[in-house]
């Protein structure tokens, strides 16, 4: 019942072959784990923001990739030196990725971390060659 059938499409349009796998990816990813937890803002007209909470971990055992139009947020908790002994926990210290599908022309412009939360901006930066245009009718 998760199979779209996008043949007629296919009929008007040119280039769809993108946006079908999204598609097909974005139904498959349902099932991704829920840690951490994130939030995704909408900045401005083109700018955007992926904010996730990564208490616990340090900068150096976080890795951010952009590639293919797939954003992947990655975390090696280092292994500990001193073993504690709990009573609690309820801080997550686990390993994570996370994968966010990205449109055509979004890229990250740049990555902090401030009071446990990973702030990743992002801007959709449209080229001037994609942006409508009038054309001249000639005689």
């Amino acid at each position: 019942m998760r199979e779209f059938d996008l043949s007629p499409l296919y009929r008007s349009a040119i280039g769809v072959d993108r946006l079908a796998n999204m598609l097909n990816t974005a139904s498959r990813s349902d099932n991704q784990p829920s840690f951490p937890p994130y939030n995704i803002e909408l900045l401005g007209e083109n700018e955007y923001r992926i904010t996730m909470a990564v208490a616990g971990f340090e900068r150096e055992e976080l890795s951010i990739q952009s590639e293919s139009g797939a954003l992947t947020i990655t975390g090696q908790k280092a292994e500990e030196l001193h073993d504690k002994q709990y009573l609690y926990q309820g801080i997550a210290a686990r390993n994570f990725e996370r994968r966010f599908q990205l449109a055509d022309h979004v890229k990250v412009v740049r990555a902090t971390i401030e009071h446990g939360l990973l702030h990743v901006d992002l801007v959709h930066e449209i080229p001037e060659a994609m942006k409508p245009r009038t054309i001249a009718i000639e005689h």
